[in-house]
């Protein structure tokens, strides 16, 4: 893996409402991790209305930016924009990650069926090619479903917290497989889903993004334990 040049971890965000989540898991996991946040909510605005590669400059822009601030990696905690900005990486000379990456390599491992839970439409197919990607390693043939909640989302913008993670985990509550199936593994595809894998009572295996995403993160920014 390649690592960052010793700066800090720089998180690029489209909600304020990740900045205290990530902060707890550096707090939790990697004690002394030097982060720093930057918040661009018009990204994501953009990118629904029209795709994410009609905003994949200005991406490059803030995370060239960070760059030449002093980042020692980044890390995309928007699941949209997470393959515009890998897709930097190389020209910026630092660790480009989203954070969605390893949670969907751990699913697409497992050899089960693998179901999407999203709040957006515009997280669905980016999260879907993700698992494409990581499907390389095996044989290809893991069946990939989705599961949109739209109303959760509509929560999630009104600030009801509470209202969006319980939508949520009633949606992966719901999930049941056809008879004689296997058990799916569900995956939630934003970042912001991660608290309603402990509100579901699902037996299913429940994956969510910001504590794989941040620990690949600090590893490739060169993060060592005091």
């Amino acid at each position: 893996m390649t690592h960052g040049t010793g700066g800090p971890l720089v998180l690029l965000h489209t909600s304020p409402v990740h900045v205290p989540v990530f902060d707890a898991l550096r707090d939790r996991h990697h004690p002394g991790l030097g982060l720093r946040h930057l918040v661009h909510e018009g990204l994501l605005d953009r990118a629904r209305a029209e795709g994410p590669e009609a905003v994949a400059d200005e991406v490059g822009g803030v995370l060239a930016r960070a760059v030449a601030e002093g980042a020692g990696a980044v890390l995309c905690t928007c699941s949209t924009l997470g393959a515009v900005a890998e897709a930097r990486a190389e020209e910026l000379g630092v660790p480009v990650l989203r954070v969605d990456r390893p949670m969907a390599a751990a699913a697409m491992r497992s050899g089960r069926p693998v179901v999407i839970v999203a709040a957006l439409p515009s997280t669905v197919r980016p999260t879907l090619d993700l698992l494409r990607e990581e499907s390389a390693d095996t044989d290809g043939t893991t069946f990939v479903g989705s599961l949109l909640v739209p109303e959760a989302w509509e929560r999630f913008e009104a600030g009801d917290r509470d209202g969006y993670l319980d939508a949520v985990a009633a949606a992966v509550d719901g999930i049941a497989p056809a008879e004689g199936a296997e058990a799916p593994v569900v995956v939630l595809a934003q970042a912001s889903m991660a608290d309603a894998a402990a509100r579901v009572r699902t037996p299913l295996t429940v994956l969510s993004s910001p504590g794989t995403g941040l620990a690949a993160a600090a590893e490739a920014a060169g993060y060592r334990p005091e």
